[in-house]
């Protein structure tokens, strides 16, 4: 194509609102238009480029024998319903109804559709193993969308799903699919890593893991040991707790202090002159409704996600100062652990 011919307009100042790097050249290329807030159009340009990617995806994932197929992205909400992630899966969930009050959603990922589909048409396990995989369009109503492509409310994935006769088979499976993405990322010249990652609302029981490509734009933070292999998302990572230096030690007796106007850990240490590693800080929280105590030492933060996968809750959220006066006869930044008949969740380090 000529290139006076190409629908293809550069722009010589990007967006205001465009903060990111690969979101200002995008667009100032002339690659993407943005529509609406986390919706994009891809220009010529930048479908060119996507297809490439999608080539070298649709390589690697029938290379290690995976099937394309094509699912619709409009889902009956009683499969959602019927699997338990109606609710689950939140506000993300873009719900509608159709002429006849029948209730959709516009697929945020295909766990649903896809175990509907081979329920039905697998009927014995000598057709497994099977794996099955799509390039379809996405929705998710993302509070904030931001930093162009890399988090929109509508998006294009390629989704694989595997189904096997046995756990050994499943694990087969996941190797192959764990590799095929090795290559995939390694053809298009990102610098990643694989970390153990928390599954989420998709659910699943083992190993999971995140492909995480490394730039200082993302919204993860990888922990990293760099004396062994092991690396995991910070909403995943477990650390082995440090050994107390009061250890062995004689714990004195138990004493009033007076702590006027002292709510924070910063100004309890300044008040009492002390470490806030010496200190417990006791965080309540209300999960689904529900008052639980969350202990983490003083210098310490509560990774709330860990918090929400113990207790199998599908929200959790900071205490009301109402509810925290009910559930420990405290206000908020006085409760302790001592005496409290809710339950308590304590961190291994305290």
């Amino acid at each position: 194509m000529r290139q006076s011919q190409l629908f293809a307009t550069t722009l010589r100042e990007a967006p205001a609102e465009a903060e990111v790097a690969s979101h200002r050249l995008l667009l100032r290329a002339g690659y993407i238009r943005q529509l609406a807030a986390g919706i994009y159009t891809y220009m010529p340009l930048g479908r060119r480029v996507l297809r490439k990617v999608e080539a070298i995806v649709r390589e690697e994932l029938e290379r290690a024998g995976a099937q394309e197929l094509l699912m619709p992205a409009l889902q009956p909400a009683d499969l959602w319903k019927e699997s338990g992630r109606y609710d689950a899966y939140g506000p993300e969930l873009i719900r509608l109804s159709d002429r006849h009050g029948r209730e959709f959603a516009l697929g945020p990922t295909h766990e649903e559709v896809i175990t509907t589909l081979v329920k039905n048409e697998i009927g014995s396990y000598r057709r497994l193993p099977v794996t099955l995989y799509q390039v379809q369009t996405k929705f998710r109503d993302e509070r904030r969308p931001r930093s162009g492509l890399l988090r929109g409310r509508e998006f294009l994935m390629k989704d694989a799903y595997s189904f096997d006769a046995t756990l050994e088979g499943l694990d087969h499976s996941y190797r192959k699919m764990y590799d095929a993405y090795h290559r995939i990322f390694e053809r298009c010249g990102l610098r990643f890593r694989a970390v153990e990652a928390d599954a989420g609302a998709i659910g699943g029981e083992g190993g999971t893991h995140e492909f995480m490509a490394l730039a200082d734009i993302g919204e993860d933070i990888v922990v990293v040991c760099p004396h062994c292999d092991y690396a995991a998302n910070l909403e995943k990572a477990a650390s082995k707790a440090e050994h107390s230096e009061h250890r062995g030690k004689v714990v004195p007796a138990i004493e009033r202090i007076h702590t006027p106007v002292v709510r924070t850990i910063e100004q309890l240490t300044q008040h009492l002159a002390i470490q806030a590693g010496d200190v417990i800080k006791t965080i309540i929280y209300s999960a689904d409704g529900n008052p639980v105590a969350v202990l983490v030492r003083g210098d310490h933060e509560v990774n709330e996600l860990k918090v929400k996968n113990v207790l199998g809750a599908n929200e959790i959220v900071l205490a009301d100062s109402e509810t925290a006066m009910k559930a420990t006869g405290a206000g908020i930044g006085f409760a302790g652990p001592v005496g409290l008949t809710i339950p308590v969740l304590v961190d291994e380090a305290v």
